[in-house]
C-alpha cells in the first residue's frame, strides 16, 4: 500500500473533545521541496557539550522550521560512493570554502503599519501596513531594483506587517518563486502589557520618565502579560510549535537581541557563508538585535542605533564574514555604529510623501506615472486580446443586422455576386427541411463541423476546449453520482447565528491556479512564468472567501515555483488572514513542460503540425511535444531559480558539456525536462505527494492546501481518486475551484458558494468527471452527513433541477430507476430559524410557502 492508503486505513484524526489540539504547521520535523534527501546536522551539535539537549532539540526544530532543512540537504549516499568520492568532495569543499566570496546581507524594516500611524504599542500584536507603508516598501524594492541587488534567500518574521513587506518586495523585484522562511526568533519585541496601549496616553497615565525607560532601556521589562490577556501569544495557533516556556510574556530590549541570535548563527551567517545574498524582512528591535552582533556594537551604543521604516540597509562581508565599511561619499550614508549602506538618506521619503498631494498638481502626469503596477503584455498577447475585443464587438452588432437582408455586391469577391455559402446556412437548411418532414431538430447538439455527427460532438468539444484556457460550462451528463456539494454553516447563511466553527479535521483542499492572459488567449504556457490576469485575482480572493465561509484553516501550504500559483495561494492566505503559514514551494508541482510549444496559441500549432498531431500532444497520455532548444528562453535550464535551487535531478552529461564550452570552463548542469507527456508530469507530481507531503504533513494530522497548475493537479486526482490513465486526459480543472478530497471518507467534495447554482452547471470538470464524484461513506458505510446538498442531474429525467438532500437523492435513486421528480420532503426551517432568532436576538421571516416542495432557487437547510 501506498504511504496516503496505510494512513487512510489506519488513522482516525477526529477531536472528540471541545480543547482544540496543539498543531501547527511550523510542528514539524522539517518540510521538503526535494525527495531523497535529508538535512545536514548543525556544525555546533556535534561537539557542542555546553549546550544541554533541551537546547540542542529547540536548536534543530528552528533548524527545520517552514522547510528551511531543505536549504541545508544532502542525499543519503551509499556507502561505496561515501568511501571513494568522499575525499574528492572534502578537498572541493576545502578549495571553495577558501575561494568563495560570502554573500550580500539586505535588512529592511517592514513598512509604516496602521499602529505605528497611532502610535500603538504594538510587539506581538499583528497589524496590517498603513496605505504609506505600502508605499514605503515598494519604493524599498525600487531602490534594490536601481543598485542591482539580487536575493537569493528571504528570512521574516510570522507578523503580518513583515510578511506583507516581503511580498510586496518580491511583487516589485519580480522574484516571488524565491525561498521565505518565516522565523519566530524575529518577531518584534514582547511589550508585554503595554501591547495595545497608546504611547502618549500611557505617558500621561504612568509618567513619561517610567514608559520612556521600558521602551528605550537595554534591561528594563514592561509589565507581563497574563495567559488572560487579549494578546496572550499562546492561543495563536501560528505558535503551537513553541512551548509555553519559550512564549515571551514581556521582553526587554536585551531578551529580544538575544532570540536573534539563533538565526543568525545556523541560518543567515551559514547562508553568506555559502555564497548566498539574503535579505532579512523584519521589526526595528530584532534588526537591531542583528546589527548588535555583525558588528559588535556595545550595550550602550546600540540604544543610538536607530532602523527607520521601508530603507534597505546592505552589508558586504569579507572572507572571515567580517563586515567591510563602505568607503568614500556613500559613508555619509551609513550610520553611527553601523558598517551598512542607507541606499536613501532616511527622511527623505517621508517627507516626500508629505508634499505628494501638492507635488500632483505641479507635475503633469504624476498620478498616472506612480499608479499601481499593471503586467506589460507581449506583442502576441496584445494582438490577441485585440483580435478577441474586435469579435466580441462584430458579436454585438451582429443583433443589429437583419438576417434576411442580402448585402450588397457588384462581384468583385467572386461567386458571381451572390452571398457566401456558408456550412452553418446548409445545417440549418437542412433543419428545415426536417422539421417539415416530422423529423426531430436540437440545435444545441448539432455541431457546424463538416462531415460531422452527433455521435462525435463530445470529440469537436473537446478539442476545442484547453487544458491550458478558460473552460467553459458544459452540464456533465454522464454523472450518476451527484458530486457531494458541503452547504454553507448556518451563520454564512443567516447573520446573528454566532461564529463559523472551525473545521478541524484533517482535510486536503486542492486548487487550481487563477486565470492568466495565456490562460485567457489559448496560449501553452508550461513552465513559462506568467503572472495571474486581474480576473485570476479575482478568482483567487472568491476561493479564499469561500473557504472562510465554510470555516476552512490550514497548516502548511505546498505549491509550485511559477508565479501564477504562488500568487493564487497567497491571495487565498489573505482572505484567511493566514499569511504567516508555512509556504514550501517545489518544481515537482509546476505545469506540464510544452517544450516547443510553449507561448504559441493553439490555432497556430495546428497550422503548422495539423490537426491530428495537435490532438495527440494535447491529449495523449504517453505523446511529448517537440522538445525545446537548449539556448531557448523556455528552456527551464536558463532560468536562475532552477539553475541556483533545484537539487533532485540527476546531472546531464551533454548540457553540462554545452555549457562548459559555452563558458570555457568547467560547469554542471543538471537534466532539466526539455519537454513532458503528461505521464512525464505526473511521473514527478505524485511521488512528490505520496513520499513528501502524505508523510511531512497529512499523515501527522495537517491540513493541507496545494495551489498548482491543472496537469500538476490531474496526477494528484489520479491518485487520490484512482482514475484510469486512459481518463485523465477527459478530465478538467477549472480555475480558481477548491476541491475537497476528505481523508476519512476519501471522497470528493465542493463547496456551496451559497447562490443556489449546480457547480457542474457552472464549471467544466470534462468527461472523466464521474470518476470524482463517487458517493461519499463514512467508514462504516454509512452516507456522510455533511454532504447535505446535491443537484438533481438529467440522469434522473427530472423536469427541472430542484436542490435535494444528497443521501434522499441516493435513496431515490436506489428505489427506482425512473425517477421523475418525486415531492422532497423538506424540513421545518422556518421553525428552526425562529428558535435561532430568539437566541440570538434578531429578527428573521421567512414564508412557509419558500421552502415548498416546488422551491428551485436556493440550498435547503438540513433538519438536525
Amino acid at each position: 500500500q501506498t504511504p496516503l492508503r496505510q494512513y487512510l486505513v489506519q488513522n482516525d484524526n477526529t477531536n472528540t473533545t471541545n480543547t482544540p489540539p496543539r498543531k501547527s504547521g511550523y510542528d514539524s520535523q522539517g518540510y521538503s521541496s526535494s525527495l531523497s534527501r535529508r538535512p545536514t546536522p548543525l556544525k555546533s551539535q556535534r561537539k557542542s557539550p555546553q549546550l544541554d539537549r533541551i537546547l540542542a532539540a529547540e536548536r534543530e526544530k528552528d533548524l527545520n522550521e517552514d522547510g528551511y532543512g531543505a536549504m541545508r540537504l544532502t542525499k543519503n549516499r551509499a556507502l561505496w560512493n561515501k568511501v571513494l568520492l568522499g575525499p574528492l568532495r572534502f578537498v572541493k569543499r576545502l578549495v571553495l570554502t577558501r575561494t568563495r566570496e560570502p554573500g550580500t546581507l539586505i535588512l529592511v524594516r517592514h513598512g509604516e503599519s496602521l499602529w505605528n500611524v497611532n502610535k500603538t504599542f504594538t510587539g506581538w500584536a499583528d497589524p496590517d501596513l498603513s496605505v504609506q507603508g505600502y508605499r514605503e516598501i515598494e519604493h524599498a524594492a525600487r531602490l534594490l531594483l536601481e543598485g542591482g541587488y539580487e536575493i537569493d534567500v528571504v528570512f521574516t518574521s510570522r507578523l503580518k506587517r513583515a510578511i506583507r513587506s516581503t511580498w510586496l518586495l518580491l511583487q516589485e523585484l519580480n522574484e516571488v518563486h524565491l525561498p521565505v522562511f518565516k522565523s519566530w526568533r524575529l518577531n518584534e519585541r514582547m511589550y508585554g502589557a503595554l501591547t495595545g496601549l497608546s504611547k502618549k496616553e500611557t505617558a500621561e497615565r504612568l509618567g513619561a520618565e517610567i514608559v520612556q525607560q521600558w521602551r528605550g532601556s537595554l534591561k528594563s521589562r514592561p509589565p507581563p502579560l497574563q495567559a488572560t490577556d487579549e494578546y496572550w501569544p499562546g492561543r495563536d495557533s501560528r505558535y503551537f510549535d513553541l512551548s509555553f516556556k519559550q512564549i515571551p510574556l514581556t521582553e526587554s530590549l536585551l531578551d529580544c537581541m538575544k532570540r536573534t541570535e539563533l538565526v543568525w548563527t545556523d541560518k543567515i551567517a551559514h547562508e553568506l557563508s555559502q555564497g548566498r545574498n539574503v535579505m532579512v524582512v523584519a521589526h526595528a528591535n530584532t534588526l537591531r538585535g542583528l546589527v548588535k552582533i555583525i558588528d559588535n556594537v556595545g550595550d550602550n551604543e546600540i540604544q543610538e542605533v536607530s532602523i527607520p521604516t521601508g530603507i534597505p540597509i546592505v552589508y558586504k562581508f569579507d572572507k572571515n564574514l567580517q563586515p567591510i565599511r563602505f568607503k568614500g561619499e556613500r559613508q555619509t550614508a551609513s550610520q553611527v555604529h553601523m558598517s551598512g549602506l542607507f541606499l536613501e538618506k532616511p527622511g527623505l521619503l517621508k517627507e516626500a510623501l508629505k508634499r505628494e498631494e501638492e507635488w500632483t498638481t505641479i507635475v503633469p502626469g504624476y498620478d498616472s506615472t506612480m499608479s499601481r503596477y499593471k503586467r506589460p503584455m507581449t506583442s502576441l498577447e496584445r494582438s490577441l486580446n485585440k483580435l478577441n475585443a474586435e469579435r466580441e464587438l462584430g458579436e454585438w452588432a451582429g443583433q443589429f443586422i437583419d438576417p434576411l437582408t442580402v448585402e450588397e455586391d457588384d462581384g468583385n469577391d467572386g461567386n458571381m455576386g451572390r452571398p457566401i455559402a456558408l456550412v452553418e446556412d446548409e445545417v440549418w437548411e437542412k433543419a428545415v427541411h426536417d422539421i417539415e418532414d416530422g423529423a426531430v431538430f436540437d440545435p444545441d447538439t448539432t455541431p457546424f463541423h463538416p462531415n460531422a455527427t452527433t455521435a462525435n460532438t463530445g470529440a469537436i468539444l473537446d478539442e476545442d476546449d484547453d487544458d491550458d484556457s478558460s473552460t467553459s460550462s458544459l452540464y456533465n451528463s454522464n454523472i450518476i453520482s451527484s458530486p457531494c456539494n458541503v452547504p454553507l454553516p448556518a451563520a454564512s447563511v443567516v447573520k446573528g447565528l454566532g461564529q463559523i466553527p472551525i473545521r478541524r479535521d484533517s482535510a486536503i483542499v486542492i486548487i487550481r491556479h487563477g486565470k492568466t492572459e495565456h490562460n485567457k488567449l489559448g496560449l501553452f504556457t508550461g513552465w513559462e512564468d506568467v503572472a495571474l490576469a486581474p480576473e485570476g485575482v479575482a478568482e483567487a480572493k472568491a476561493a479564499g472567501r469561500l473557504l472562510r465561509q465554510h470555516g476552512f484553516t490550514f497548516d502548511v501550504v505546498y505549491t509550485s515555483w511559477l508565479s501564477r500559483a504562488i500568487e493564487t495561494a497567497w491571495y487565498v492566505l489573505d482572505e484567511l488572514d493566514l499569511l504567516w503559514l508555512p509556504i514550501i514551494k517545489s518544481w515537482r508541482l509546476n505545469e506540464r513542460m510544452y517544450g516547443s510549444l510553449t507561448g504559441l496559441s493553439k490555432q497556430m500549432v495546428k497550422q503548422k503540425y495539423g490537426d491530428e498531431q495537435f490532438k495527440a500532444w494535447r491529449r495523449g497520455y504517453r505523446v511529448r511535444p517537440p522538445k525545446v532548444s537548449s539556448f531557448s528562453l523556455n528552456y527551464p535550464g536558463n532560468d536562475i531559480r532552477y539553475t541556483k535551487y533545484l537539487r533532485d535531478l540527476r546531472w546531464s552529461v551533454k548540457e553540462s558539456l554545452i555549457r562548459s564550452i559555452e563558458s570555457g570552463q568547467f560547469v554542471r548542469r543538471r537534466k532539466l525536462p526539455k519537454t513532458e507527456s503528461l505521464k512525464d508530469c505526473m511521473d514527478r507530481t505524485i511521488p512528490y505527494f505520496a513520499y513528501q507531503i502524505v508523510p511531512e504533513a497529512i499523515a501527522s494530522g495537517k491540513r493541507v492546501l496545494i495551489s498548482s497548475s491543472e496537469n500538476a493537479i490531474r496526477g494528484l486526482l489520479m491518485y487520490l481518486c484512482d482514475i484510469p490513465s486512459d481518463k485523465i486526459t477527459e478530465l478538467e480543472i477549472p480555475n480558481g475551484v477548491p476541491l475537497i478530497f476528505d481523508v476519512k471518507s476519501k471522497c470528493l467534495k465542493l463547496l456551496d458558494d451559497g447562490t443556489g447554482r449546480d457547480p457542474l452547471k457552472i464549471h467544466n470538470f470534462g468527461n472523466a468527471a464521474s470518476y470524482l464524484f463517487k458517493p461519499c461513506e463514512n467508514e462504516d458505510g454509512s452516507p456522510d452527513e455533511e454532504c447535505d446538498i446535491a443537484y438533481m442531474s438529467q440522469y434522473y429525467n427530472a423536469t427541472s433541477d430542484p436542490i435535494i438532500s444528497r443521501n434522499s437523492a441516493t435513496a431515490a435513486t436506489n428505489a427506482t430507476a425512473d425517477y421523475a421528480g418525486m415531492p422532497m420532503a423538506v424540513p421545518d426551517a422556518p421553525q428552526q430559524l425562529e428558535t435561532a432568532n430568539a437566541a440570538n436576538g434578531t429578527s428573521l421571516s421567512l414564508s412557509s410557502s419558500s421552502f415548498g416542495s416546488d422551491y428551485m432557487g436556493m440550498p435547503m437547510m438540513k433538519q438536525d
